[in-house]
């Protein structure tokens, strides 16, 4: 039996701020609650206040302003001696420096925030640590590396009946499945996590779940009118509470189904608009992948051969400087089914 879906990154007086809560509103209250604590002199308070800011933030895609708050946290709760609050500030550190492409800053300081969580005496800083090293590893392609570990989080998720992580560890799993061509046992996590999500209410959750599912019916089944409405239902989640960048990330599915349809024109325009969208949020894997799509859809439409192998050697060099093995495959597999070379690009 699994509880309503919590936020634990909303503390102190900010705690009653729901997982659903719109980040708009999730800023104005935190940057006041900060300024309070600030005036009021209380570090542990400051240190929570600057967390949430540097959540809502980061999920609304101000980038700059995300890591100016993860470290205020951070020196504040340094100062303060409060070492579970120090644990947290590293964990928004470390997930802002994942969604940035910086994957060593990620581990690294993910790994501080999993130990000090673990020396605070705070299970839910130490296991969300654990799961955002499991996430930067899933992320990275090391499937082998963090398999285990993602299967560890599901299991006491489960047992503690935490449904928000109990939801993360099932896309995650599912992923991994999905991008080693098992879409049956994908889609059937994806599937559990949307059951899950919706019934403890993490709308965050389950647009991340319907985006899964989508992505599913369209490779496996062909199924593109299925796939474009449940990622309009995704969408419709994800424009409620404001998350930017989710819905970067489901406006390049949405491309990828039209592109898996044929629908040249209409990926091209689509993928162009999940860019536009990530590099105003700074967020260079999404940039990279809509990129990649970009191209492939150019190239359909008539696009040059050795402008379009350019390219892709291009952004085959950026994936490799990010780490991110999965997506540096997809760049492989686009020069294989254009029937391109990368020596065509010199």
């Amino acid at each position: 039996m699994f509880s309503k879906a919590l936020a634990p990154e909303y503390q102190g007086a900010l705690s009653a701020l729901s997982v659903n809560s719109s980040l708009t509103d999730v800023l104005e209250a935190a940057t006041g609650q900060l300024v309070a604590a600030r005036r009021a002199g209380d570090a542990h308070e400051t240190a929570r206040a600057a967390l949430a800011v540097a959540e809502a933030n980061r999920r609304l895609g101000h980038v700059e302003a995300a890591d100016l708050a993860w470290k205020t946290s951070y020196r504040t709760a340094r100062s303060a001696g409060d070492v579970p609050a120090m644990a947290w500030a590293l964990w928004s550190g470390g997930t802002l420096a994942r969604q940035r492409g910086s994957l060593a800053l990620a581990f690294r300081l993910l790994r501080y925030a999993a130990d000090l969580g673990r020396r605070g005496g705070d299970v839910v800083a130490h296991g969300y640590s654990l799961a955002g090293l499991a996430e930067t590893g899933r992320i990275r392609g090391d499937y082998e590396a963090v398999g285990a570990l993602h299967d560890e989080l599901l299991a006491a998720a489960r047992e503690r009946g935490e449904a928000r992580h109990t939801v993360w560890a099932l896309e995650g799993i599912a992923q991994m499945h999905r991008n080693s061509g098992r879409y049956d046992t994908a889609y059937r996590l994806f599937e559990e996590a949307a059951g899950i999500a919706a019934a403890a209410d993490d709308r965050r959750g389950h647009a991340w779940a319907l985006r899964g599912l989508a992505d599913i019916v369209s490779v496996r089944d062909g199924d593109t009118d299925r796939a474009l409405e449940l990622l309009g239902r995704a969408e419709a989640g994800c424009r409620e509470m404001n998350l930017s960048s989710a819905l970067a990330y489901n406006h390049k599915m949405r491309a990828n189904v039209l592109y898996r349809a044929g629908r040249y024109t209409e990926a091209l325009e689509t993928y162009e608009q999940a860019l536009g969208e990530f590099r105003a949020m700074g967020e260079p894997r999404g940039e990279a992948l809509s990129r990649l799509g970009s191209v492939k859809a150019r190239a359909r439409l008539g696009a040059d051969p050795e402008r379009t192998a350019a390219e892709l050697a291009e952004l085959g060099g950026i994936l490799d400087g990010m780490g991110l093995r999965h997506a540096r495959a997809m760049v492989d597999k686009a020069l294989a089914e254009l029937g391109l070379s990368f020596e065509e690009s010199r």
